[in-house]
């Protein structure tokens, strides 16, 4: 089904050589065969240097939904901008529609439009589309690439290499600067043979991540689709698998363009943008993944990540062990007191049955995904029991062509409930199920409390993930877990799907002003839309207190700030603040407020008794206070730069960690002043809330571009000599801690 080649590889006359073959099959050094691939040549297309192991990428185009434009826009104004560059499409499909945030919600898509109308960018309406729906109908085209911030930004499909990222990522584009990385590692997905009958994207997607994820087989890597079986794919299959890549932690991904491609830009009123796009015979990879879509069946990722799947049948045949753990990772991951119902107790006849199906968003919401499941659900009934159906188009235009072909009106029929174009079902806002019911979704993470309970006030329910077709086929049968390929019949995915593209709804509703700023519009200021409050200097010399410290394997940014309700309050730095690592370790905001208020105390008086006891006895006039969060390995999931950005607003300084899950968390750190610190062996020193870490001359080690940092940790009154890494961090880096955060660094 699946190979992995953890090697550099050839491409060559439809198939691989290794590396150490290549000399001997007269193929060119690695460093000149890699330029054959489709990334090397993007890549370099966007480099604004000579230098092609530096890059310094402009992005063609950018895109933000509500929970992350207010800030970015808040950011770019404070550090200069005057207008937007390159095109910003600004969607609202994270439409909370939190009830306690009263105004808020609206008030920041009115904040939206005045801003797309004063810098020139597109607006689009709440309910008009979800995010990357919209790019890919609107913006991708083989050869571009493209900067959202989300981490689901990726159009490889399209022939585009997009990438999501932190705020202030899209802030620096905004202020004309580059995106700077190291040259990626590529990898090449190699698709043969074709998906049987019920198998959709999803499956295909969750082989890929339960494989890579663990590992890091592409961590940070670009994922290079090509191989005979991709001509067996439409573009929605080819969407569904693509924008799940995201969930291996790869930087990006990149698709051949063929006929289809060709065909379908066509259909959407955009054949002029096509260019063919292949791998070049001799083309050299970093590693090789290859995959028999003919060998891949139903999945089913159970909670509380993506990665934790395993095939339909798998999960059949071992319900009552594979249900045990979840239960024991409910009470690790959600830190639970007492434990809840056992998912056991759905084990009902020795088949386990679920309480809600949900299809939705950018990865489940697409075309052919809703037409599979009206397909499967065409005239039966879903019954009146306790499971229920949702099903979410993932655009208008999408929306309007399954009404017009008759698939809403049959899934209406069969007892589905038809929604709006949102993301909710994907962040925690929309559809949560009962306390103890168990959802399952064809959407993008299925994280501790993506489906919005509130373990706090005890409540706990779970998502997994499936596809579609297995979705409805499970609804077919009353909730009872079933994969698509067990239907007498399941239909087939066709390579091309028909379909016929009216952006009516658009034309109707989009702002367009691309190109077309206005300097005369008021900015619209709702009243919870709140500046970034001032950061200072990186000083002399720092104390930090650790205010929480995390030994999970893996620590997600929904984690370090919540989704979901939480998001009402996006626009407000210091309320939002307030939720930082509040399903976690609720102390955290309290010891971290403590810590910055002696802080702020220091900078106003600096003599003050308080002052003196938290320094312990060092010069308040050269060493500053701060908090800082330890945890093995942050930042998998969301691009949300809230995760970093809230720790700065409560006085932090720093994250240690063994390695970081995600470049784009890491950017996020750094972007907001904070010190990326690196200590391999971190999980062995026992770090606990309270325990302190000094270090004399951070400013100027920092200053100097040290990769190694002397400190002294304080534990129980005992100090310890302990060394920092600060790895790979480029000069302008050092410049923005150093500032404060990007903010401060462009104001200088």
């Amino acid at each position: 089904m699946l190979t992995i080649h953890n090697q550099g590889m050839y491409y060559k006359n439809g198939s691989f050589i290794p590396a150490r073959d290549g000399a001997a099959a007269g193929l060119p050094a690695p460093e000149q065969a890699k330029q054959g691939t489709m990334a090397y040549a993007i890549l370099k297309a966007h480099n604004t240097g000579e230098d092609m192991d530096n890059l310094a990428i402009r992005f063609d185009a950018m895109a933000s939904h509500d929970i992350t434009f207010v800030g970015i826009i808040q950011t770019a104004r404070a550090s200069g901008m005057t207008e937007f560059p390159l095109p910003y499409v600004l969607t609202n499909c994270h439409n909370s529609l939190c009830a306690v945030g009263g105004t808020i919600n609206e008030d920041d898509h009115v904040f939206g439009l005045s801003a797309a109308k004063k810098y020139g960018g597109e607006f689009v309406p709440a309910h008009q589309s979800v995010i990357h729906s919209y790019m890919r109908e609107r913006y991708a085209a083989p050869g571009k690439m493209i900067l959202g911030s989300d981490s689901h930004t990726r159009y490889g499909a399209y022939g585009t290499m997009a990438i999501g990222e932190g705020g202030p990522e899209l802030a620096r584009q905004l202020l004309k600067k580059t995106y700077n990385i190291a040259y990626p590692r590529v990898i090449a997905i190699y698709f043969t043979g074709a998906p049987i009958p019920g198998v959709g994207p999803q499956d295909v997607a969750l082989e890929l991540i339960r494989s890579t994820f663990k590992d890091g087989t592409v961590k940070n890597a670009v994922m290079e689709f090509f191989g005979p079986g991709v001509a067996n794919l439409s573009m929605d299959y080819r969407s569904g698998i693509d924008v799940m890549t995201t969930e291996t932690t790869c930087l990006s991904s990149v698709w051949p363009a063929d006929d289809t491609l060709k065909d379908h830009l066509a259909v959407l009123g955009r054949g002029e943008e096509f260019k063919p796009q292949a791998p070049a015979d001799g083309a050299y990879y970093d590693g090789v993944i290859e995959v028999d879509l003919s060998a891949v069946r139903p999945m089913i990722a159970l909670p509380f990540h993506p990665s934790n799947a395993y095939t339909i049948k798998e999960f059949q045949e071992n319900m009552d062990d594979l249900l045990h753990q979840v239960d024991e990772d409910t009470m690790r991951q959600l830190k639970l007191k007492n434990q809840p119902a056992s998912l056991r107790e759905k084990i009902v006849d020795g088949k386990f049955r679920v309480d809600q199906g949900v299809i939705a968003g950018c990865s489940g919401g697409t075309y052919q995904n809703i037409v599979r499941a009206a397909q499967i659900l065409d005239g039966h009934p879903i019954g009146s029991g306790e499971f229920w159906l949702s099903v979410y188009p993932t655009s208008q235009p999408v929306n309007l062509e399954l009404t017009r072909r008759g698939y809403i009106a049959s899934l209406m029929a069969a007892g589905a409930s038809i929604r709006s174009c949102f993301c909710g079902p994907c962040f925690g806002a929309g559809d949560v199920p009962a306390n103890g019911g168990f959802s399952i979704r064809h959407s993008t993470r299925n994280f501790p409390n993506r489906e919005g309970s509130k373990p706090s006030d005890g409540q706990v329910s779970y998502v997994a993930l499936m596809d579609a077709r297995s979705i409805a086929a499970t609804a077919l049968n009353g909730g009872v877990l079933t994969g698509a390929d067990e239907l007498p019949e399941p239909p087939v995915d066709p390579a091309v799907e028909p379909f016929a593209y009216d952006p009516t709804p658009y034309q109707a509703r989009v702002y367009f002003g691309v190109g077309k700023p206005d300097p005369d519009q008021e900015l619209v200021f709702g009243p919870n839309i709140a500046d970034w409050p001032e950061q200072v200097a990186l000083p002399d010399n720092l104390l930090l207190t650790v205010c929480s410290a995390i030994y999970d394997p893996v620590t997600t940014t929904d984690e370090l700030i919540p989704s979901g309700e939480t998001s009402s309050y996006r626009s407000n730095p210091i309320k939002l603040s307030d939720f930082a690592l509040s399903r976690k370790d609720p102390q955290y905001v309290p010891r971290a407020k403590e810590v910055l208020a002696v802080e702020r105390l220091r900078r106003t008086n600096p003599g003050d008794p308080q002052v003196g006891e938290a320094l312990m006895g060092r010069d308040p006039a050269s060493t500053g206070l701060g908090s800082m969060i330890m945890a093995l390995k942050p930042g998998d999931g969301s691009a949300r730069e809230q995760a970093a950005s809230c720790q700065r607003v409560l006085g932090g300084v720093a994250n240690l960690c063994a390695e970081y899950a995600t470049k784009r968390y890491r950017s996020n750190v750094v972007n907001w002043g904070m010190l990326p610190f690196i200590a391999e062996d971190v999980k062995d020193w026992n770090i606990q809330p309270g325990d302190r870490l000094y270090l004399p001359g951070i400013r100027a080690a920092v200053d100097s571009g040290a990769e190694e940092v002397s400190a002294v940790l304080i534990q129980n009154g005992v100090e310890k000599p302990v060394t920092l890494k600060l790895p790979g961090m480029t000069r302008e880096e050092r410049d923005i801690v150093l500032a404060g955060c990007l903010i401060n660094y462009y104001a200088k």
